[in-house]
């Protein structure tokens, strides 16, 4: 169910809104606004992982771009007992000769912090990304 939620703001607001919004590749403002308002909110509550407390339970998705050679340490973090690894997919970038996975864990942000910064430091790992799962009181799953 929809519910139309408007505000008054003054014209040189708008109009970097509607920049932002365009910048951004949205091509429905409402949308924008839901996404930037639910990212500002879950950062001003958790903040981010390298400010969480060490036991804040954290759901999120790993991403480790990276050249062939580092397989092991990827399998050492998939089999331990720090990160719970809930899915997994690798994938081969061909016209770049890249390599890709990507892990959707669950832990605590000690744990992630620890993985990231062994993969950060790894020879061959070109970069290290973390998205973390929208926080959620209920809904599907």
């Amino acid at each position: 169910m929809s519910r139309i939620v408007s505000f008054s703001t003054d014209n040189e607001f708008a109009d970097n809104l509607d920049n932002l919004v365009t910048k951004s590749g949205y091509k429905n403002r409402s949308r924008f606004i839901r996404d930037a308002s639910l990212y500002f909110a879950d950062l001003q509550q958790r903040g981010p992982l390298e400010e969480m407390d060490d036991n804040e339970e954290v759901e999120g998705l790993i991403i480790i771009y990276y050249q062939h050679g580092i397989e092991q340490k990827l399998l050492n973090v998939r089999h331990s007992n720090g990160l719970k690894i809930t899915s997994y997919n690798h994938s081969c970038l061909t016209h770049s000769h890249t390599c890709v996975d990507t892990m959707q864990a669950f832990g605590n942000a000690k744990e992630y912090r620890v993985v990231i910064e062994k993969l950060q430091n790894t020879p061959n790992v070109d970069k290290v990304v973390f998205v973390s799962a929208p926080m959620r009181d209920d809904g599907c799953c």
